[in-house]
C-alpha cells in the first residue's frame, strides 16, 4: 500500500515514506518458513480488488530475483531471523492503468501468494 501522493516529483520522491504510515504494511495470515516455500523465484502472487483480479504473476517475473534483493539488502544492512524483506508487486498497479484505478472507501483487497497464504484487507477512509 502505498499514498501516491507522496511518490514522485510532488512528494520529493518519497517512495520510503509513501508506504510507511500506520496501517499500510498489512502482514499475514502467517509467516512461513523456507523449507515450506522452497524456490521463492517460482511463486504465483494474486492481487484481487472487490474480488476482480487485478495481478496475476509471479516471482519469476520480477525485475529483481529475491536473491539479488536480500545481497543488495544485506551489504548495508544486518539481515536478522525474522527480518521480513519487501519485493515489491507484479504488473498490473492501479495508477498505471488506462483509466486509474485507485482504492476508495468500502473496497476489499486480498493478495494471495502461493505457499505462504493470503491476506484480506478493507480500505476504510480517514
Amino acid at each position: 500500500i502505498g499514498a501516491r501522493k507522496w511518490q514522485g516529483r510532488k512528494g520529493g520522491g518519497q517512495w520510503a515514506r509513501a508506504k510507511s504510515f500506520d496501517t499500510f504494511l498489512p502482514l499475514g495470515p502467517c509467516l512461513v518458513s523456507p523449507s515450506v516455500v522452497g524456490d521463492p523465484q517460482s511463486l504465483r502472487m494474486t492481487t484481487r480488488l472487490n474480488d476482480e483480479v487485478m495481478q496475476d504473476g509471479s516471482t519469476s517475473d520480477m525485475v529483481w530475483s529475491v536473491y539479488n534483493i536480500i545481497s543488495f539488502l544485506s551489504q548495508e544492512t544486518t539481515l536478522l531471523p525474522g527480518t521480513i524483506v519487501l519485493s515489491g508487486t507484479p504488473r498490473g498497479i492501479g495508477f498505471v492503468r488506462t483509466p486509474p484505478r485507485y482504492l476508495k472507501n468500502n473496497d476489499r483487497i486480498s493478495v494471495e501468494i502461493e505457499k505462504i497464504g493470503t491476506v484480506y484487507n478493507h480500505v476504510v477512509e480517514n
